[in-house]
């Protein structure tokens, strides 16, 4: 119940930009969150591009970290929080930063650039992550969605 309240109160407060695109990106691996904090999962979501791509941030925010992680480059924006408690951060790798840690940022700037360097998947893809705290969730979240349809049970 804690995940739903924490997502409902992310769409609500946030509304964001694909990172890469347009046309909007195919989803090559979805969010799988893990049982547990060490658990096994996929803490973000893949999205399909190639190396040199454009990365835009997904909403306004501060960079908190821009540089290398296991080899791989790696930016994080840390978003106002939209009620008490820890902030939102948004993560992209692997990427070539180009802004610094500590540059405020505008939702849809472009903040890297993807690298094909040690890929995160095949094909290239972007790795995008979100985080409130020490729990992950899932990025799409923060994505605008088209509003529900209601057809008739007999068919339009």
């Amino acid at each position: 119940m804690r995940l739903i309240t924490l997502l409902l109160t992310l769409a609500t407060a946030l509304t964001g930009t694909w990172p890469v695109g347009p046309p909007r990106p195919p989803v090559v691996r979805g969010w799988e969150p893990p049982a547990s904090p060490y658990g096994p999962g996929h803490r973000g979501v893949d999205l399909a591009a190639a190396p040199g791509t454009p990365v835009r941030a997904a909403a306004a925010g501060r960079v908190t970290f821009a540089g290398p992680v296991a080899g791989r480059g790696v930016l994080t924006i840390t978003h106002p929080s939209p009620s008490t408690g820890p902030p939102l951060r948004t993560s992209y790798e692997p990427v070539r930063p180009l802004v610094r840690a500590g540059a405020e940022v505008a939702e849809g700037q472009v903040v890297a650039v993807l690298t094909g360097a040690r890929p995160h998947c095949a094909p290239t893809c972007l790795h995008w992550s979100l985080r409130r705290g020490d729990t992950y969730l899932n990025p799409l979240a923060l994505l605008p969605r088209r509003p529900s349809r209601l057809l008739p049970l007999n068919g339009p």
